[in-house]
């Protein structure tokens, strides 16, 4: 794996956009003709945002976090939350990161990583306390790049209380195929999309968790972003499947702007309809779920149909009962006890997938297995499917 290169974003702003190869890949200048993400907010729940990088001024709605859960929000502890912000909405200004979804705001919250001190992480919101702020806001789109291995009760509660108010939630599936590609939360909790990384080739990262968890797969690997809290260059060649998260928030945002009425469900099934993938549609694969993003099928046909409003397109993988049946206002009580996820087959190679420190805190990661070729606006993409950033 090639090493981090330190690039300083006013001396180098074509380079470090230049690195971005998803938005050529993905065809963005297109679809940034029909929307960039305008109007839609995105929750980012990740080790803090910094407002201040000349790609997030005015992108940052800070003032939108609950005081009760502000603490660190906009003093980013690691460079990962402002990174995932960037990547989502970033203007590219000043030579920042340009953001699938530049006309999309973020609303940030930090929660506590292993880059804290224990003083800190004591004073750190709690995951669950968040995603119950933001289900009770206008925000559309939360996105969590981290995981752990321990299924917190209330966390997965906090999630099905966000569900039953319309939000649609990604989260990374996790880095550690190459150990021992454990089971990691909240992305295999119900109500959770889980995300992918693969290369531009479109193979799927050695490093990224596979199995039930995985629902959908974006770019994730040779990507730039902060080096580190300090914020004084950009390192290329990071990967991880936190990034591939963002770019599946930011995917959502800019449908979500052009269809302003769609619900969540549309705007996901919408996504899984759209995927590039070779194998039959029921039949997701562990690499890369349903396939990877391709919003633009979305955004270029404007009959689309997105179907029912009302219809969860993973209830099948959710476990969420009857299929078609939506989350209730009341969903603030216990979980199923039933696994979140049913394992679905369509494994396209064999891979190692996910490790994950123990404990309350996250860490953060910034690290392909290949299969079927599929296309991705255009370029040929091949598929495969404490707590951390990952």
């Amino acid at each position: 794996m090639a090493l981090p290169v330190g690039l300083a974003p006013s001396a180098a702003a074509a380079d470090v956009q230049s690195q971005q190869w998803y938005l050529s890949a993905m065809k963005a200048d297109e679809m940034w003709k029909t929307s960039t993400g305008k109007g839609v907010k995105v929750a980012v729940v990740d080790s803090g945002v910094n407002p201040s990088t000349s790609s997030l001024r005015g992108q940052v709605l800070a003032d939108e976090v609950p005081k009760s859960l502000s603490y660190g929000a906009t003093k980013d502890s690691a460079g990962h939350g402002t990174t995932m912000a960037e990547i989502i909405a970033g203007t590219g200004q000043g030579g920042g990161l340009k953001g699938l979804a530049p006309g999309a705001k973020i609303v940030p919250y930090r929660i506590a990583g292993k880059e804290l001190s224990l003083s800190e992480q004591n004073k750190a919101p709690d995951v669950a306390k968040v995603i119950r702020a933001i289900a009770d806001s206008d925000v559309k789109i939360i996105n969590m790049s981290f995981g752990d291995d321990i299924p917190y009760e209330d966390e997965e509660a906090a999630i099905k209380y966000a569900a039953s108010k319309g939000k649609l939630m990604f989260a990374a599936s996790g880095n550690g195929a190459q150990a021992k590609n454990k089971v990691e939360y909240p992305v295999s909790f119900p109500y959770v999309v889980g995300v992918a990384a693969v290369d531009k080739a479109g193979t799927v990262g050695k490093f990224s968790t596979h199995g039930y968890s995985v629902d959908l797969s974006a770019p994730g690997v040779d990507v730039p972003g902060w080096c580190d809290a300090t914020f004084q260059s950009y390192c290329a060649h990071q990967q991880g499947t936190s990034e591939a998260t963002a770019i599946a928030s930011a995917s959502a945002a800019l449908i979500w702007s052009a269809h302003p009425d769609w619900t969540a469900n549309q705007v996901l099934r919408s996504l899984i309809d759209t995927a590039g993938r070779e194998w039959p549609k029921d039949t997701p694969s562990n690499y890369l779920g349903y396939g990877i993003i391709r919003p633009r099928k979305v955004l270029e046909n404007p009959h689309y149909d997105p179907g029912s409003a009302t219809a969860d397109p993973l209830a099948t993988e959710n476990w969420r009962g009857k299929p078609g049946s939506s989350p209730s206002a009341s969903a603030s009580g216990s979980t199923p006890s039933a696994p979140a996820k049913s394992t679905p087959g369509g494994a396209t190679s064999a891979a190692d997938t996910s490790s994950k420190p123990s404990g309350n805190t996250l860490t953060w990661v910034v690290v392909g297995a290949a299969a079927a070729l599929v296309v991705i606006g255009g370029a040929a993409f091949a598929v495969i499917r404490s707590r951390r950033r990952a």
